[in-house]
């Protein structure tokens, strides 16, 4: 088998060789969100007859969805959640925007916990200049009840520094710690202070994630399928770019470190976990609820045959005649 250095193909090809696949898979999800919009239309009239489908749905969520809801965000979900959704807004209406981009909407009864009835967060498909790809979103308030505020001010004092760095374009989360501001100083010392341990899901609603905007993204896009063509042209003349895509390489290296102020560093992959297994396993996962209901229901059954059994004997015990002492 031939080593790397002896082989003809260039990492550039196996390069562009992975984006095609990455394309296929694009427009494979944006068939597959056309055609099953009618489906979910469909579900959605009918759980909606169900009384607390999707609180029972979240209740059997699977692992890498449970481990970020809390006891008390599990009473809460389970006792005001009415209506969960999920959409990909950037190709609603035969947009033409990436369908990896997606909202989810969560609608609440009454409550004791905050005032809002309906939440939503948006998660954007974004590619940097300097080749990362991802989702990215922005900060969403709570509007907390006195005393009720399950993410311990976090979510709050995340979004103070959003608003803060909206209006200050030089302060970006991921500037380095001298850099801060005085409310970024006091996210990061709370986060200190807090941990991000057994935090509660809803500070889900505080994710950002890497600071793309949608420009960036559009630009990094146009180079990405310039660099392409300019290589399938080269390959097609028979010539070698390969100096010339060292010195790109060079310029695409990536400028970002670690996003120092992120209360929710998971919040990607959660939602990934939500509008890939959760929402297409609704039905799934409720029927499991209903199994698990059935389940403990035959056990306590059981438990109170044996005690009614146990019960019995000790009236059998009681009834008997007692023995005749002898005189």
């Amino acid at each position: 088998m031939a080593s790397p250095a002896e082989t003809s193909v260039t990492y550039e090809e196996l390069r562009d060789l992975e984006i095609e696949f990455e394309d296929v898979e694009t427009e494979i999800i944006r068939q597959q969100v056309q055609l099953s919009r009618p489906l979910y239309e469909k579900r959605e009239k009918v759980v909606a007859q169900i009384p607390n489908f999707w609180p029972l749905v979240f209740e059997q969520a699977p692992q890498d969805i449970d481990e970020y809801i809390q006891p008390q965000d599990s009473a809460l979900l389970l006792s005001t959640l009415t209506s969960f959704s999920v959409s990909h807004f950037e190709i609603e209406n035969g947009g033409s925007g990436d369908p990896r981009s997606v909202l989810f909407r969560f609608e609440f009864a009454e409550n004791e916990y905050f005032e809002d009835k309906v939440l939503e967060k948006k998660f954007w498909s974004r590619r940097s200049k300097g080749g990362w790809t991802g989702l990215v979103s922005e900060p969403v308030n709570i509007k907390w009840k006195k005393g009720k505020d399950l993410t311990s001010g976090l979510l709050g004092l995340v979004n103070a520094v959003w608003e803060e760095e909206k209006a200050d374009d030089k302060h970006w989360s991921t500037v380095k710690g001298e850099n801060f501001t005085d409310k970024q100083k006091e996210l990061r010392d709370q986060i200190e202070k807090i941990g991000l341990g057994g935090l509660s899901f809803f500070a889900w609603f505080g994710y950002r994630g890497r600071r793309v905007s949608a420009k960036e993204s559009e630009l990094a896009i146009e180079q990405l399928q310039a660099k392409r063509q300019a290589r399938k042209a080269a390959a097609e003349a028979g010539k070698s770019q390969k100096e010339e895509e060292e010195e790109d390489d060079e310029e695409d290296e990536e400028e970002e470190d670690e996003i120092e102020l992120e209360i929710f560093p998971d919040g990607d992959s959660l939602a990934l976990a939500l509008s890939d297994d959760l929402w297409p396993g609704a039905i799934k996962y409720f029927t499991q609820a209903q199994e698990q209901e059935l389940a403990s229901d035959d056990d306590f059954e059981d438990d109170d045959d044996e005690d009614a059994e146990e019960e019995d004997e000790d009236d059998d015990a009681d009834a008997r005649p007692a023995k005749k002492r002898k005189a």
